[in-house]
């Protein structure tokens, strides 16, 4: 087994890695950015890196800075997560390259065959499992997306091969959007995957989406972990998985396990997986009507990583799926046979995400967590990494942490849902708490009924706010009387020279003094003492002014100086919370100054376009 095992992510699932390998006697790493100096996974961890900025693409996702800090960390394995590198093929073979160090996870060569996802069609079209109308080569002209769009008909997706969870993938309903939709998938894919490459599937309309868990190991014993049912989903990001699906004939449960298994097996994937499928659902089915054996099922893809939802499975059958990741990973086999595997009770997942659901699930700006009091009791589990007293980190995902709640049945685990929710003490920080309560009263998801597409085209929104003002919880004031100061110091410790940085809270705040606007448009200009060097976009020019309505990244400019724009035109991309987000005109005008430019931070009210 291994001595030391650098944890290549942040926050709860971090400290779930941790977790388990404390259990094992393994000595944990964590690496963070400067914006997770203070985070959870920091404070978990016997030792920690530094990696780099905010920006993951400079930290968490920089393959040298994270595999540097495991060997000054003297780790010999590097466990990835999930999100960041964890599906990156290039990265487990650098990894694997590396002296001293193991990959806990699928080979390099595996991860590119199932994790990119026309191969992955390929590979289990061979293995006789179904998939749907798509390409199973990457695709690069706006021709070929209308030519199958003629073909099967609309809508279509797009979807980058290294994508997930709905990053990276767009829908086409008609010819017009084909160009734009394929640009914005091929960008998501490259910003957030390494990887522009993208691929078509047959959009389905009702489809209810339900994964297999699975866990093989180099000996040759593959085993699936029974179902999860993820079909509550936004945007096409799960908000409530369960399991086991409370849909499925046991019919059709075998049927759907046994295609993910053989799919997986004659793959020689190792390590733990996901084979994830879109089922038809019969949108006339009534309560407690089950779907059949006939029901249509259809390979979605395979995700090489462990998943969020990982904890719905463990707790159905008892199973550390993260220390058997690091079991296989060192070489040991299965111990359990796929007989043994049962599903006892009912489990259900809520993300606790730090989002607003009465405003479309619009991502927290900020805030600190004044009160932080998590429920108990039996058959509820807490995966976390926030604390009381911490404050909000934006810059990336918008999960802070996952309750999990186990039955004896779905009823019971329902009623333990509605308990442990109410008991949740979050105050400092807007999320989605009400919105999980809504949906355990909404008759749709009672009934098991509700397919991919219920939260966004038909639930009723407004309940949202009635459940809101009895159980939610506002972001707290920013304090704009005091700031934190950085102070550099040298220090020696026998014999060694370290720089250490100390820190200074509630110092007055000192207005910073700013140039007067020179009239040049673009992205701002220096920075001050400390820092990024993205400055705070400023206008010079008269007009309407186009402000950010969130933090993020711009990246890419769809328009210049000079243009003129129709109201609905889309001005600029802003990337925030690893989703692309269109800037629109809400009227059309002129283009008379654009005040960032690519690769940007910009913050919530700050100026991007000034159109005349």
């Amino acid at each position: 087994m291994f001595e030391k095992v650098l944890v290549a992510n942040r926050g709860e699932i971090a400290v779930r890695v941790m977790r388990a390998c404390e259990d094992l006697g393994i000595e944990t790493v964590a690496v963070y950015s400067d914006a997770d100096k203070h985070s959870g996974h920091v404070r978990f961890a016997d030792e920690a890196y530094n990696i780099g900025p905010a920006r993951a693409a400079d930290s968490y996702l920089d393959h040298d800075a994270v595999i540097d800090a495991a060997q000054k960390a003297g780790a010999d394995a590097i466990h990835p997560g999930y999100g960041f590198l964890a599906e990156n093929a290039e990265f487990a073979g650098n990894v694997q390259d590396t002296e001293g160090i193991t990959w806990v996870g699928p080979a390099a060569d595996s991860m590119e065959q199932l994790g990119e996802k026309t191969k992955a069609r390929q590979l289990m079209h061979a293995a006789d499992v179904p998939i749907v109308p798509g390409t199973t080569d990457p695709v690069t002209e706006p021709s070929e997306v209308t030519e199958f769009g003629d073909e099967y008909g609309y809508p279509v997706a797009i979807k980058a091969e290294g994508g997930g969870g709905g990053r990276g993938m767009k829908v086409v309903h008609d010819a017009d959007e084909a160009a734009d939709q394929l640009e914005s998938a091929k960008r998501e894919g490259e910003a957030y995957f390494d990887n522009d490459s993208v691929y078509l599937e047959r959009y389905l309309e009702n489809p209810r989406h339900i994964e297999v868990q699975v866990l093989a190991d180099e000996h040759g014993n593959v085993r699936h972990l029974g179902e999860r049912d993820c079909s509550l989903q936004r945007r096409h990001q799960k908000v409530i998985e369960e399991g086991p699906s409370a849909a499925l004939s046991d019919e059709l449960r075998e049927q759907i396990g046994e295609a993910a298994r053989r799919g997986v097996a004659d793959s020689e994937y190792v390590n733990a997986g996901t084979v994830e499928f879109l089922v038809d659902e019969d949108t006339d089915r009534e309560p407690g009507e089950l779907l059949g054996p006939e029901t249509g099922f259809y390979f979605l893809e395979v995700n090489t990583r462990i998943q969020v939802e990982h904890t719905v499975t463990e707790e159905l059958t008892g199973i550390d799926i993260v220390k058997w990741q690091l079991r296989v990973a060192a070489g040991e086999e299965i111990t359990f046979s796929q007989e043994s595997v049962e599903l006892e009770g009912h489990a259900m997942e809520f993300r606790i995400n730090a989002e607003d659901a009465t405003d479309d699930f619009a991502p927290a700006q900020g805030g600190s967590l004044d009160v932080y009091d998590p429920p108990g009791g039996i058959g509820v589990r807490m995966d976390d990494a926030l604390r009381q007293g911490d404050d909000l980190v934006t810059d990336y995902d918008s999960m802070v942490a996952k309750l999990v709640v186990h039955g004896e049945d779905r009823e019971e685990c329902i009623a333990r849902s509605k308990r442990a929710l109410r008991e949740y003490e979050l105050e400092g920080i807007v999320t989605i708490v009400p919105f999980h309560l809504a949906m355990l009263d909404d008759d749709r998801f009672v009934a098991s009924t509700h397919t991919t597409k219920y939260l966004d085209d038909t639930v009723d929104r407004s309940v949202f706010d009635e459940y809101q003002r009895e159980y939610g919880s506002e972001t707290s004031a920013a304090d704009e009387e005091s700031d934190t100061v950085t102070r550099e110091f040298t220090i020696e410790v026998n014999g060694k020279r370290f720089d250490v940085d100390l820190e200074e809270e509630g110092v007055p705040s000192q207005p910073a003094s700013r140039p007067a606007p020179s009239g040049d448009s673009g992205g701002g200009g220096g920075s001050g003492q400390g820092g990024s060097g993205d400055g705070e976009p400023s206008v010079s020019a008269d007009g309407e002014v186009v402000t950010a309505e969130m933090q993020g990244t711009v990246i890419g400019i769809e328009t210049e100086v000079g243009d003129e724009v129709a109201a609905g035109d889309v001005l600029l991309v802003l990337e925030a919370m690893k989703m692309e987000n269109d800037v629109i005109a809400e009227f059309g005008g002129t283009v008379t100054e654009i005040a960032v430019e690519d690769g940007q931070s910009v913050d919530q009210d700050d100026a991007l376009v000034v159109l005349d």
